[in-house]
């Protein structure tokens, strides 16, 4: 079980920036993914996240309305959408994914036993 991320980069605040998360030696569709962010000196959180199965999403409130999680199941693809990106947003962002056989219908509430190598976002003000 492979993820690669990718799309991370320095934005100005209030700029939009996509990040990829592309699954390798597994398929993706079969399970739940999350996207997950680091900043310096803080715990890794919970940013947004999609089931596996009816694509029930969830935010943190920080970013709800400015993110949005989705996937493309046909190209083993699951994306973050940032707009409005700001200062604090700034992290390593972290793709992990929850195998089918211990995923709920709730995102929020798996374990992620998966996960990628980050990518950088850098936000200036």
């Amino acid at each position: 079980v492979q993820l690669v991320e990718s799309g991370g980069g320095f934005v100005q605040a209030g700029e939009s920036l996509r990040l990829s998360c592309a699954a390798s030696y597994f398929t993706l569709a079969y399970y739940t993914v999350g996207w997950f962010r680091q900043a310096p000196g803080k715990e890794r959180e919970l940013v947004a996240c999609i089931n596996n199965s009816d694509g029930e999403t969830h935010y943190t409130d920080s970013v709800k309305g400015r993110f949005t999680i989705s996937r493309d199941n046909v190209r083993e693809l699951a994306y973050l959408e940032m707009n409005n990106v700001q200062p604090e947003d700034a992290a390593v962002y972290y793709c992990g994914a929850v195998p089918p056989y211990t995923s709920s219908r709730h995102c929020v509430d798996d374990e992620y036993d998966y996960w990628g190598q980050g990518t950088q976002v850098t936000v200036s003000s």
